[in-house]
């Protein structure tokens, strides 16, 4: 397998319309300079959607994160969350998209006059992409599980660059990610500079320990909106949930392991460094239960919030 983000391909996407600052463009047309900030330096902030019965999931919350970010980045947007609400379903729209599709949401700084990373040597204003694919993850990867290995890297301090951030610049993350594949495994599990788990290379990571629902601290990881809501869901559900400090030690005896992302929602791990997480071949009673409750979640977003989005 190739983790959570795994995917069966859908030829329909050979021919979808991409948004680069507000126009559309055939994929095979669709062009950035190659001055671009997002290019020249990996100077830009992203999101990933899902679109569901013709809603994006948790919308006002992505929004939230990409621009905390582009201001603590010093972005100057030419544009509101609403213009790109609006821009989001005009796309949709264009490319008679409405359930099975995920979206990458990119803006970089800008062009550059000349390839130099000083911000006041970009000339535009930011640049907004946006690439809406009919993707769903494989059910029997959902169902069945991915493999972790633990990496030597490290998920690092704010002050080195704070991982917070949902950045263009992943090179810490796709070190990790080459270390696991090349042990074998689905995708990485990764430590904080203490020692104590932090998250994976691309999703979060949730262990049931002695019946609660344990992730870490938050402080070495992106701030997670599916992680966000399966806080809540197991609040929900009556569970003790703790966003605290754990060792492999606790993650090779947890009961159950699952991570979560954008992509996939909830998905099973079943082994952590070649050892297996819970009874060989047994149950998830948990990650069955939050996998359900989570689709009810999206169920009421759609038919509640989701339904006050721009569409066009």
């Amino acid at each position: 397998m190739q983790g959570t983000h795994e995917t069966a391909g859908d030829a329909r996407n050979a021919d979808i319309l991409i948004e680069i600052n507000g126009e559309h463009f055939h994929r095979d047309q669709a062009r950035i300079s190659v001055f671009d900030s997002g290019f020249i330096l990996g100077d830009g902030v992203w999101e990933g959607l899902r679109v569901e019965r013709g809603t994006v999931l948790f919308l006002e919350r992505h929004l939230e994160r990409l621009f905390e970010g582009m201001k603590t980045l010093d972005f100057q947007p030419d544009f509101t969350r609403e213009d790109l609400a609006r821009r989001l379903y005009r796309l949709l729209a264009a490319n008679g998209m409405d359930d099975g599709v995920h979206v990458r949401l990119m803006v970089s700084r800008g062009v550059k006059a000349t390839p130099y990373q000083d911000p006041r040597m970009t000339i535009t204003p930011p640049t907004v992409v946006i690439i809406p694919e009919y993707k769903a993850a494989l059910p029997e990867v959902v169902e069945q599980g991915v493999r972790l290995y633990t990496v030597y890297v490290r998920r690092g301090y704010s002050d080195v660059q704070d991982p917070s951030l949902n950045t263009h610049s992943k090179l810490n993350c796709i070190g990790a990610c080459i270390q696991a594949a090349k042990a074998g495994a689905d995708e990485a599990l990764m430590l904080d500079p203490h020692g104590f788990v932090a998250t994976c290379n691309s999703t979060h990571f949730f262990i049931v320990r002695r019946g609660e629902l344990w992730t870490s601290t938050g402080d070495y990881c992106l701030d997670g909106i599916t992680r966000e809501k399966v806080l809540m869901m197991g609040r929900e559900l009556g569970m003790t949930v703790r966003e605290t400090n754990f060792t492999l030690t606790d993650v090779y005896n947890a009961e159950e392991a699952f991570v979560t992302g954008t992509f996939a929602g909830l998905v099973p791990v079943t082994e952590v460094d070649g050892r297996v997480i819970g009874e060989p071949g047994g149950e998830k009673p948990v990650v069955r239960r939050l996998q359900a409750h989570y689709r009810e979640v999206v169920a009421r977003y759609i038919d509640g919030p989701g339904r006050g989005h721009p569409r066009g």
